[in-house]
């Protein structure tokens, strides 16, 4: 499929807090055990303020997914490091948007000085975990039992990649 992947803009609120709740309610991915609304979408315009926040449209005009790069620790010291967050709907999976989205953010990433990208990963998103090990980021740290949804605890996973 060709998509369109481009800057996100304050009109993709609604498909990117859709995009953001259908895994609320599906997976481990988003650790959220609620829906989120326009707060939430807020957040996210604001820890990425000085860094990347793309979308991707399909070829019906719908977003398939969201990417964007913010702050590892809100202090200067920690400047050079940036967390990964990328939410890609199921049916838009293995279409390389994943990558593209990476490659985007690693070069955005290197010309503001960001040479560490870091991943928060349920343990129970294995497609996540495996993603993030063929594109180079290695494991670097695992928080047990640190997480609760729909009952069930879950292990947070960190992953590193330097760029």
């Amino acid at each position: 499929m060709n998509y369109i992947i481009r800057p996100m803009k304050p009109e993709d609120e609604r498909e990117i807090l859709a995009i953001f709740n259908y895994f609320v309610d599906n997976s481990f991915a988003a650790y959220s055990e609620q829906n989120v609304g326009h707060a939430y979408f807020e957040k996210l315009v604001n820890i990425s303020k000085g860094y990347p926040f793309y979308v991707a449209e399909a070829p019906d005009g719908k977003l398939a997914g969201y990417a964007l790069l913010h702050a590892y620790y809100p202090l200067d010291t920690f400047r050079r490091a940036a967390r990964v967050t990328y939410f890609i709907l199921p049916e838009h999976t293995r279409q390389g948007l994943g990558m593209k989205f990476l490659d985007l953010l690693i070069e955005d990433a290197k010309t503001i000085g960001v040479d560490t990208l870091l991943a928060s990963i349920s343990a129970h998103n294995e497609q996540s975990l495996r993603f993030h090990e063929k594109l180079g980021f290695e494991k670097c740290g695992v928080f047990k039992a640190v997480g609760r949804k729909h009952g069930q605890d879950f292990d947070e996973v960190w992953m590193q990649k330097f760029i």
